[in-house]
């Protein structure tokens, strides 16, 4: 069975010492085990696209940073691993919330690691408001 080779604590600091808009918003890192992750990015107005709800950039984001969360959990510190592919679908309007991300490794191999990511708001955490599917690639040894 794979093993951890950081806690979430540890993928959180790496996470918002890498990417300032991250430590800026406050993303958290909820949880981390060999084959998932829980992410959480708490609301801010600037969240908002007309009409109140969650713009579609900020939920991608968040799905993102739920992907390599999972990654830097199971690879350790490889910040350069990087975001090869990523499709999202758009499925319900997204409540204004805190936005609530949970990746789901498919395959990690020694260059690619495939992954799914389901996304929610605080306001309703039962209402999937984008899925996306996406790759990360790792660096060469």
């Amino acid at each position: 069975m794979a093993e951890l080779k950081l806690s979430a604590a540890e993928v959180q600091a790496l996470i918002r010492g890498g990417l300032p808009a991250a430590a800026q918003h406050g993303v958290e890192i909820a949880q981390v085990t060999p084959h998932e992750s829980r992410i959480r990015v708490p609301f801010h107005e600037g969240m908002l696209r007309p009409g109140g709800v969650i713009s579609g950039p900020t939920l991608f984001a968040a799905a993102d940073t739920a992907m390599y969360a999972l990654v830097l959990a199971r690879a350790g510190a490889q910040l350069m691993a990087v975001t090869s592919n990523m499709t999202i679908n758009f499925l319900n309007k997204a409540a204004a919330g805190d936005v609530l991300g949970h990746a789901r490794l498919l395959k990690f191999g020694r260059r690619l690691v495939v992954m799914d990511v389901a996304l929610s708001t605080g306001a309703a955490p039962e209402v999937v408001v984008a899925h996306a599917t996406g790759s990360y690639a790792l660096p060469m040894a």
